[in-house]
């Protein structure tokens, strides 16, 4: 069994790191007048690889809950990043799509988070973050 010492328990060191990250990106969107949450970064991150995808999708790429992604989708759509759109083959289903301010906002946020991103890498080789990569994976396999 691993012992970890009592200043480096797991999941207070995790969600240090999280929270961390979390403020930062805040932070930086907030300082670039990009008004939006990481939470909803991570919804648009996942459109601007492949627009116009189900609720459904969104939810598996992002591990959030569907009333979660609701409440993110309504607050994109409130600030005109997204839109919902009806499917051609099912109306029953709609596509979550990228409106033109969400589409050109793609960009600054990009450049904003790959900046943060090195910082946050600083002195990591390539080798312990592929470590770093592999035991993550372990864990949430684990935790699943």
């Amino acid at each position: 069994m691993i012992q970890l010492q009592d200043d480096e328990l797991f999941d207070i060191l995790v969600g240090k790191i999280s929270a961390a990250i979390n403020r930062t990106f805040l932070r930086a969107f907030a300082a670039d007048g990009i008004e939006i949450t990481t939470e909803q970064w991570s919804v648009l991150a996942c459109l601007w690889k492949k627009d116009k995808v189900t609720q459904q999708t969104l939810c598996s790429l992002t591990a959030k809950d569907k009333p979660s992604m609701t409440r993110l989708i309504d607050k994109l759509e409130n600030r005109n990043l997204v839109t919902r759109v009806s499917d051609h083959n099912d109306r029953r289903i709609n596509l979550i799509h990228l409106t033109d301010s969400g589409i050109a906002l793609q960009q600054r946020a990009t450049d904003l988070v790959q900046k943060i991103a090195t910082k946050t890498l600083n002195n990591i080789t390539e080798n312990e973050l592929e470590i770093g990569r592999i035991m993550l994976k372990k864990i949430m396999i684990n935790l699943n």
